[in-house]
């Protein structure tokens, strides 16, 4: 229910008529085959994503297929039917390949579709029709046994297949010249199937909506994932791995914002726009109240403009607070800091006129002011901005997620080069209920660490329970009393590290890290590029940034990027550095953040 409602919003967003798209599109067909079918229905687990590249469908019934196999049953055919697929698309176009072997001539007709594989129950049902002799209504008896999965009746039925049963009716196999042995095989096929049985008329439901989200992410991307993230925006988890998905795929996703935001996720000019519906402490009456004022008296000027015309709703001061917090305001002129220094003496004004207004006190002359005080340019305090870190927290508890940005952003490249697995990789899939590590699996996790519990063994040893965050979610890491011992130093809220460790893998919740070892960004070996227009750029600035590295002492390798001929100048040993924030910092203020990289 809730995919058909993304589809339902994506196709609007998108302005399009689902009725007319097309079941045949081999560009759709190949997004699905490249494995980056994140938010596609029924592939998007990490087993199913590896399964599509491998298998790389053609058609809506190799997606039918598809679905039906990643079972845990049918799944022993998985290399079978990609082996058989293989050589069937290579025999088309007229090379040579391995010819598909049936157990017997009967049995082509039925599983050639399937490449020789058993994939469907109603496969079963013409199997035991056409090999053993069955009719309709008692094949469908199979059926039925298999779908509700009778196995003593299944294997009753071994003997009617294999040998027949004149009193009921049933030739079997023998008697219509299959050999005893095959027939005794293709049934063991059949059990081994039947203990997951799928029908293809509930594969097909499920291939034809997997198709319909695979073409609207490959059409109409920014519709898709804006409608995928609104249908997911009560779930910080989803909302997050999304948010980077959308990053991958060069989607911008904005914060929320007054003069544009609706409650959902919405589309403006190419990019993502954050729903207020995410915004904690903004109710569903403020959200209406502050859509229809704008819809009523167009796009807000400032803050005054805004407070004023939505004074005397539901918003209340907390409201409006959220409001500035999250980004919402950032349309208008100011900055976040004016913002929160001027709201409440706002909203106070505007309260009073309110009530002045109700109690019959505004005179003609109060009334001329009000009116040229509405319009008069607000001057806000010279007191400039929150830094950087500061507005990615607010974000981040007003939202639930980063949205400008994210505190790793400086170190993304670093963060990609010494993780194994992201966090997303220890959440439980909403569909398969699983999670992508293995149980015991060797893994080095990084990011920021967002809490601390401190506990106690019986013994009065010393432990902890950590929540370490990523771009792509968070994960709880256990610290047992010796391993906490070594690393407690770097056990402290916004601890930028790196953690190794295992995969702690249980049934029905999210997997956990057992910590083994920590280390900070900081101590991992970096590489820091400074980006030149060209090498004479660079001449023009390096005494100023000898100035500025000098004082700067470490191992990190300090590295020349000039644009112009995409060479590099590596700076000698005497000018390694520590590539820590305040260096990094610095340098971004002089030479801008786009110019400054650690690897």
């Amino acid at each position: 229910l809730r995919t058909l409602t993304v589809i339902q919003n994506a196709a609007r967003l998108a302005g399009v008529d689902m009725e007319e798209m097309d079941y045949a599109d081999g560009a759709v067909f190949d997004s699905i085959g490249t494995g980056h079918t994140e938010g596609v229905f029924q592939l998007e687990s990490g087993g199913m994503k590896s399964f599509m590249k491998e298998l790389k469908p053609h058609s809506l019934e190799d997606v039918i297929a598809g679905i039906s196999l990643y079972r845990p049953g049918p799944m022993d055919f998985i290399p079978k039917y990609i082996k058989g697929k293989n050589a069937a698309e290579k025999a088309a176009a007229g090379m040579a390949s391995e010819e598909i072997r049936y157990d017997c001539p009967q049995l082509e007709p039925i599983l050639k579709p399937t490449y020789g594989c058993i994939v469907y129950q109603e496969q079963v049902m013409q199997i035991v029709r056409d090999l053993g002799g069955y009719t309709l209504g008692r094949s469908d008896l199979v059926r039925r046994a298999m779908s509700k999965k009778k196995e003593a009746v299944m294997i009753k039925e071994r003997q009617n297949f294999v040998y027949g049963n004149k009193a009921e009716g049933v030739p079997g196999c023998v008697a219509n010249g299959i050999d005893e042995t095959v027939a005794n095989k293709i049934y063991d096929e059949m059990m081994d199937f039947a203990r997951y049985a799928f029908n293809k008329s509930h594969a097909a439901c499920y291939a034809a909506v997997a198709y319909q989200t695979a073409w609207l992410k490959y059409y109409y991307p920014v519709e898709f994932m804006a409608a995928l993230m609104t249908s997911v925006m009560d779930n910080p988890k989803k909302v997050t791995f999304y948010i980077y998905t959308c990053r991958s795929m060069g989607i911008e996703v904005m914060p929320p914002d007054v003069n544009e935001s609706y409650a959902g996720f919405s589309v403006s000019a190419g990019k993502i726009r954050y729903g207020l519906a995410s915004v904690k402490g903004v109710g569903k009456a403020a959200i209406e109240h502050v859509v229809q004022e704008r819809e009523r008296g167009g796009s807000f000027k400032d803050i005054r403009d805004f407070i004023e015309r939505i004074s005397g709703s539901d918003i209340n001061k907390k409201t409006v607070e959220a409001l500035i917090k999250s980004g919402a305001l950032d349309c208008l002129a100011g900055t976040r800091k004016q913002y929160m220094n001027v709201y409440q003496e706002l909203m106070d004004e505007a309260s009073k006129k309110n009530r002045d207004r109700m109690t019959g006190q505004i005179s003609l002359f109060d009334l001329g002011n009000e009116e040229f005080n509405s319009t008069a340019a607000l001057k806000l305090p010279d007191i400039g901005e929150y830094d950087r870190e500061v507005l990615l927290q607010f974000e981040k508890y007003y939202l639930g997620v980063y949205v400008s940005g994210h505190p790793l952003d400086t170190y993304m490249d670093l963060w990609k080069k010494n993780v194994t697995r992201y966090t997303s990789d220890f959440m439980l899939d909403d569909d398969t209920q699983k999670v992508k590590v293995s149980d015991n699996e060797a893994v080095t996790v990084g990011g920021i660490i967002n809490e601390v519990r401190i506990m106690y063994t019986k013994n009065g040893k010393t432990m902890a329970r950590i929540i370490l965050e990523d771009p792509l979610g968070e994960v709880e890491v256990i610290i047992w009393p010796d391993d906490y011992e070594k690393n407690s130093s770097l056990v402290t809220e916004d601890s930028k590290v790196f953690i190794e460790g295992r995969a702690s893998v249980n049934d029905d919740r999210d997997a956990q890290v057992i910590c083994r070892r920590i280390i900070s960004f900081e101590a991992a070996p970096k590489k820091l590029y400074l980006r030149f227009h060209t090498i004479s750029d660079y001449r023009k600035h390096e005494r100023e940034l000898y100035n500025i590295i000098r004082l700067s002492d470490g191992d990190d390798r300090v590295i020349i990027y000039d644009e112009s001929t995409k060479k590099i100048k590596m700076l000698p040993q005497s000018m390694r550095v520590n590539a820590d924030e305040q260096l990094i910092e610095a340098l971004r203020s002089v030479y801008g953040t786009e110019n400054v990289e650690v690897v």
